[in-house]
């Protein structure tokens, strides 16, 4: 990962780049992100220009045999910590074992957090430590002599998640490193991080990516349209992880949107043959699909109620919704929104509370009739 590959954050880079250039390189620093930022790839940058033999004011040199490593993200002076959940059946006990799953999360996605490294663990329910015996590993990383860098790199990716004896044994070498050792730090809760440590770190905030770099890598990576690009950078506010969730999202919300319409239309007309058929189909996606479903439909009301204002930034239908709405809005009013609403979310609890489908669809499609012509 290099520097040119992070969307935005042109300030933090430029920082540092400049301190590096300097020779001023805080010991432990303690990178703060509030998730989808992509963080942990731009502390990767970092670590690979601080190790670099010919960088550029900018970023690495990419050619040098340091960066080459670094490709492989199995450079012998870059040492990675994160949370794991222990299984000793397997003997997986240590950040180490988990290495290979580690390097195949980092080189394949920029952008993950906490769950997609569960995924990639196949943890299960089980909760993901950063545990006492980590401190061992770690003491006896930095003991060892620099293979060939400038800097032996510590990236500990969620320090909140250090069990107490773990961070208490960590506190001296944070605050006395061996030398040319730089402790870097990527929390999301950094609040949670052990205060002692926080004292003895510096801290980068990381802010949401701008909504004009996010376009551009919408538009440049992900193949969007400029308006479509403009309208999930909106309402993603600087995450790119939720942006890539909204992109999963309105594919399947074209599926939800014609379920809507076919369900409105035939409440509007009356067709009882209609509901039976809608509800039905609705009986048949699957209890999560239907939650979903339920969910999309009230967030479709609220924004065919605030139509009607003609504001962009009380909106967020994309253009699909948007050319629906013409049509639709006139019918969401005063007179019968917040029954609408009521009617959508108890259908929602009975699908929770595992009351008949077919049932909950079609009693809900006949209480809409009423509502609708209003």
């Amino acid at each position: 990962m290099y520097f040119k590959d992070i969307i935005g954050q042109q300030e933090i880079k430029r920082r540092l780049t400049e301190s590096a250039k300097k020779g001023i390189v805080p010991h432990a620093q303690l990178f703060y992100e509030q998730g989808g930022t992509g963080v942990i790839q731009l502390v990767l940058a970092y670590a690979r220009y601080l190790n670099c033999a010919n960088p550029s004011d900018t970023d690495s040199c990419g050619h040098c045999p340091s960066c080459a490593k670094f490709n492989a993200l199995a450079h012998p002076d870059l040492h990675f910590v994160f949370p794991i959940v222990s299984k000793k059946e397997k003997k997986k006990e240590v950040c180490d074992d988990y290495l290979p799953e580690w390097r195949v999360l980092l080189k394949g996605q920029v952008f993950f957090g906490l769950n997609e490294w569960l995924d990639a663990m196949d943890a299960g329910n089980s909760q993901a430590l950063i545990y006492s015996k980590e401190s061992d590993e770690i003491i006896r990383k930095l003991s060892l002599k620099i293979y060939e860098a400038t800097y032996r790199i510590l990236l500990i990716w969620l320090p909140e998640k250090m069990h107490p004896s773990c961070a208490n044994k960590l506190l001296k070498i944070i605050e006395e490193p061996p030398a040319n050792t730089v402790i870097l730090m990527v929390s999301e809760e950094p609040d949670r991080v052990l205060g002692t440590i926080q004292s003895r770190t510096q801290r980068v905030n990381v802010l949401g990516i701008k909504p004009c770099d996010m376009v551009d890598a919408l538009i440049n990576k992900e193949m969007l349209e400029p308006a479509a690009a403009k309208k999930i950078a909106r309402l993603a506010g600087g995450n790119y992880l939720k942006a890539l969730e909204l992109i999963s999202i309105n594919i399947e919300n074209e599926f939800y949107l014609g379920l809507f319409k076919e369900m409105m239309r035939n409440s509007w007309a009356r067709n009882v043959k209609g509901m039976k058929a809608s509800a039905d189909l609705l009986a048949g996606i699957g209890r999560e699909q239907q939650k979903n479903f339920f969910a999309y439909c009230q967030h479709l009301i609220r924004e065919n109620f605030m139509y009607r204002f003609q504001s962009d930034d009380l909106n967020y239908m994309n253009r699909q919704e948007a050319e629906f709405a013409v049509k639709f809005a006139p019918f969401v009013n005063e007179r019968n929104v917040f029954e609408l609403m009521d009617e959508l979310a108890k259908a929602e609890r009975h699908i929770i509370q595992n009351v008949n489908a077919k049932m909950v669809f079609f009693d809900l499609a006949l209480r809409i009739t009423v509502f609708i012509r209003r």
